[in-house]
């Protein structure tokens, strides 16, 4: 939206029969000023109104991550290349395809086996590049075997190796001195969207970067230490720990080679597994490099999982309990030490002995400010701490606005908001929820 202002509305009166005619009509040099600084102030304030409601729009809108492909349960073989000729072009890339499956076949480490056998056992070809001349034919191909077929002589890769269990993957790339995510449509998070990872003992977890995803996982998210923090984030995603493949791209110049720098990272303290590089001749060869580096980066994460490392942080679940204590001492070393506040927590302790083992359970919605990750923390665990809470998560997270929590308690929210009082909190009633607030 653009606004014009017109320069006769700024521009003073160059002789004194202008001043008078002003006079005449009931204005003068300082209602002049005064009306323009108005309407300065009201087109302002308008463009103002329009730039911030576009760029909140535009921090969710738009095309940013590509969707992951479903991943299949059957043994897929990709990079096979053929060149075959034949009586006519039909004739060579029938050929070529057969071709294709017997060396996926032996790439997987299949026993010898006729060409009929091998293709009886093959649910599909994939074709990632194929040029079909009169009598010739040259492609790059893919070949998917049937699991419960070819599973009885070959276990694909990853067989023998339990699965991780479901690791939430934030792909970070660093391009033009940018790091990112899903803020656009990057190379690297799409070579991990098309990455077929069912062949992989690592059960990945993929977002799209769709809505609000793109908002809660960038760049700067593995930096992150608070594991209430995670635990909600992981919860949101059905996971149980995170990996960060990292990639650095360093272009020489325009159209020239591209340096990758590659690095497999995992857990909620960014732990460093390893890193490699690679270097594409040309922006033509990026995508392939990318997808090299993938499997590569998978290997990182497999050797990984088979030496112990790759699984889920004791701390986001054992160390609710050693979280809540600190929690508490720290609310209690900052409160202040007079007479009146030493007396407020002490009760804290006379609902601690009430006795809510037969009060029957009920579900609480619970609203509360967060203005930052700390006030997520600071709530969760004052709910966590009132006796009888036997569970707490947030269902809506707004840093920023107001967040909703879930709150399974037993004795209901008359015993959960006079528990909450008694630690210092506003609360208030309304709409079938409580709302609490410092």
């Amino acid at each position: 939206m653009t606004f014009t202002i017109s320069p006769k509305f700024l521009r003073p009166a160059r002789n004194g029969l202008a001043l008078k005619g002003l006079a005449r009509n009931g204005l003068s040099r300082n209602g002049l000023a005064g009306r323009a600084a108005a309407l300065l102030a009201v087109s302002a304030a308008v463009g103002a109104l329009a730039i911030g409601g576009a760029r909140l729009m535009a921090q969710i809108e738009g095309d940013r991550g590509i969707a992951p492909l479903v991943n299949s349960e059957d043994i897929q073989v990709d990079g096979i290349s053929v060149d075959v000729s034949a009586k006519t072009g039909a004739d060579a890339r029938l050929e070529g395809w057969k071709q294709a499956e017997k060396l996926a076949w032996k790439k997987l480490g299949g026993p010898d086996m006729p060409v009929e056998s091998i293709d009886a056992m093959v649910s599909s070809v994939v074709i990632e590049h194929e040029q079909v001349g009169p009598r010739r034919y040259i492609a790059k191909l893919g070949v998917v075997f049937d699991k419960t077929k070819a599973g009885q002589y070959v276990g694909g890769p990853g067989a023998g190796i339990p699965r991780s269990a479901p690791m939430l993957v934030i792909p970070v790339l660093y391009s033009g001195g940018v790091r990112q995510v899903f803020e656009v449509r990057s190379p690297w998070q799409r070579a991990w969207a098309e990455f077929q990872a069912a062949a992989s003992p690592v059960d990945y977890v993929r977002p799209s970067g769709a809505g609000g995803e793109s908002l809660v996982l960038t760049a700067g998210q593995p930096g992150r230490r608070s594991r209430l923090w995670w635990r909600t984030l992981l919860g949101q995603f059905d996971a149980a720990d995170v990996v960060i493949p990292v990639a650095r791209l360093e272009r020489q110049w325009p159209g020239g080679p591209v340096k990758g720098t590659f690095t497999a990272r995992y857990g909620l303290d960014n732990t460093f597994l390893g890193s490699f590089t690679m270097t594409a001749k040309s922006e033509d060869e990026l995508p392939a490099m990318l997808d090299q580096a993938v499997e590569r980066v998978d290997g990182l994460y497999r050797d990984a999982l088979a030496q112990g490392q790759l699984k889920p942080d004791p701390t986001l679940n054992s160390g609710r309990a050693a979280l809540d204590r600190a929690f508490d001492q720290l609310r209690t070393a900052l409160m202040p030490k007079d007479d009146e506040a030493v007396a407020a927590p002490q009760a804290a302790p006379t609902i601690a002995a009430e006795d809510v083992s037969g009060a029957p359970t009920e579900t609480v919605s619970i609203q509360f400010a967060t203005p930052d990750a700390a006030a997520v923390d600071g709530a969760l665990a004052a709910v966590r701490g009132v006796p009888g809470v036997q569970g707490a998560a947030t269902v809506s997270l707004a840093i920023g606005g107001t967040s909703v929590m879930r709150v399974t308690v037993a004795g209901g929210a008359e015993r959960l908001a006079a528990a909450l009082r008694g630690q210092g909190w506003k609360v208030s009633t309304g709409g079938g929820a409580l709302k609490i607030s410092r």
